[in-house]
């Protein structure tokens, strides 16, 4: 027996000669400078590329090249002046501090090497930025996340984080030659200020440099005592160091906010590829039911119409 709805749809398709029914696509309105053909307009396209910029990224690039050229110029042209304050007014004989110029050599052959590891790793930082960028907003679209790129992402939250901790002891190191030039300086403050007290001499006042430990004791002279002492602090190679040392403790610290800002937007951006390669396979999932569920009524529908 067939039933009234049977019948309709045998009707239906007896009619129109055609086993699916007819589907209508939506078209969009027309806004902007977008053409009738969909062709999107200057001020769209310039819109769309700035939204896929990671800012965030951008800013802890800028700040941590800042912070690195900082650290690295000016630390070079610093650990240059010391070496001849040592040579002309504490260490006249080369072989007391021959160590000592062999490992500020070293220091600054590794102030190079930093200055081009940190160069490419913000490069590289940067561009894995922009892709999980570009994999949040694309989310929905042909962009696919892979277990290769969410492993990267956990690669660099890793290495950065080492690389933090590692810069915390570079900013600690970076802090004594400015405490030890901060102590000679107060030092010739203390002796200008005792010129005008007959009953103190200056003379008494001296700044030993081998307690620090940078040259041996044995040292000839090893240290400075009131007027010499206050012209070694007038010579623009001291004034020039001890800024130079400052700025590039500056530098050191800038770096260190840096790599922390980075961490913080890579586990961000490592938490964004997780949620959205789950989201991914979800759609993938619902994607291919809605196909076998199609399919299926289209089986069903071709079945009925050969029964009537």
């Amino acid at each position: 027996v067939i039933t009234r709805p049977e019948m309709e749809i045998g009707r239906y398709h007896w009619m129109y000669r055609s086993s699916r029914p007819h589907r209508y696509h939506h078209v969009p309105a027309l806004r902007g400078n977008i053409s009738p053909l969909g062709i999107q307009g200057c001020f769209e396209c310039c819109i769309k590329c700035l939204g896929g910029v990671p800012y965030a990224s951008l800013v802890a690039t800028i700040l941590c090249f800042s912070g690195v050229a900082l650290f690295c110029g000016c630390g070079h042209v610093a650990l240059t002046g010391t070496v001849s304050i040592l040579e002309q007014h504490f260490s006249t004989t080369a072989s007391d501090h021959a160590l000592l110029s062999e490992v500020i050599q070293l220091m600054q052959y590794v102030i190079y090497g930093i200055a081009s590891f940190f160069f490419l790793y913000g490069i590289i930082l940067l561009a894995e930025g922009f892709y999980t960028t570009s994999a949040v907003k694309e989310l929905h679209g042909e962009f696919k996340t892979t277990a290769c790129g969410r492993c990267i992402s956990g690669m660099f939250v890793f290495l950065t984080y080492v690389l933090g901790v590692a810069w915390l002891g570079v900013f600690g190191f970076s802090a004594v030659p400015v405490f030890m030039f901060y102590n000679i300086w107060s030092t010739c403050e203390v002796i200008k200020s005792f010129q005008s007290n007959v009953t103190v001499p200056g003379d008494q006042i001296c700044v030993d440099i081998r307690q620090y430990g940078i040259i041996p004791w044995n040292a000839v002279p090893g240290k400075a005592c009131g007027p010499i002492l206050e012209n070694i602090c007038n010579t623009n190679e001291f004034y020039m160091s001890y800024h130079l040392f400052i700025v590039a403790c500056a530098g050191a610290g800038a770096t260190v906010i840096a790599l922390i800002h980075f961490l913080m937007i890579l586990s961000s951006n490592w938490a964004y590829l997780k949620d959205a390669s789950k989201m991914q396979a979800y759609q993938d999932i619902k994607a291919k039911e809605e196909q076998e569920l199609q399919d299926i009524q289209s089986r069903s529908k071709e079945q009925l119409n050969s029964y009537t």
